[in-house]
């Protein structure tokens, strides 16, 4: 399905898209920010706040921990953080982690299943699986976020994948 190589790859991809889209957002007040657009969780930073505690739960899964922290269990956790000084530095620090978890997966990593309760149900699909959810939860959920955006008049970054810095 991937290799480690592809994970590595997404996860540097990600730190650059969000780069992005928080250097576009940046340029708006907070009012604008949470501003209701009509999209699916309503405003830019609750959909960035989807996005970042999204991967913070998919994280604590692939790594064998628990989720993060109470908050996590709320669906779809789009109300923090509010503050876009501590969303923008705690954003950068899970970029950093999942780089450094990326660099770790070996190929066995991708074949074992990944285990976790969701009320009575046990889930253990792949890890490889999991994985690949992880960025493309990420990517459609920030497609939305550059929509949002461009929408408010702010200019995101090219997403071509491409001419990720990281691979040249």
């Amino acid at each position: 399905m991937i290799t480690p190589e592809h994970a590595r790859v997404m996860a540097r991809y990600n730190r650059w898209q969000n780069r992005s889209l928080v250097a576009a957002a940046a340029g708006l007040d907070d009012r604008e920010r949470w501003r209701d657009r009509g999209a699916f969780f309503g405003s830019i930073a609750a959909t960035l706040n989807h996005i970042y505690w999204d991967d913070r739960v998919w994280l604590a899964r692939l790594t064998g921990r628990e989720s993060p922290d109470p908050i996590a269990r709320r669906h779809p956790y789009t109300d923090d953080p509010r503050d876009w000084d501590v969303y923008v530095r705690d954003r950068a620090a899970l970029d950093e982690q999942i780089i450094a978890w990326a660099d770790g997966i070996s190929s066995e990593d991708l074949t074992r299943p990944v285990r976790w309760r969701r009320g009575d149900e046990e889930l253990a699909p792949t890890y490889a699986l999991c994985v690949v959810h992880l960025f493309n939860h990420q990517t459609h959920h920030r497609g939305q976020v550059h929509a949002l955006l461009t929408a408010a008049g702010a200019t995101p970054g090219q997403t071509d994948l491409q001419v990720l810095p990281d691979l040249r």
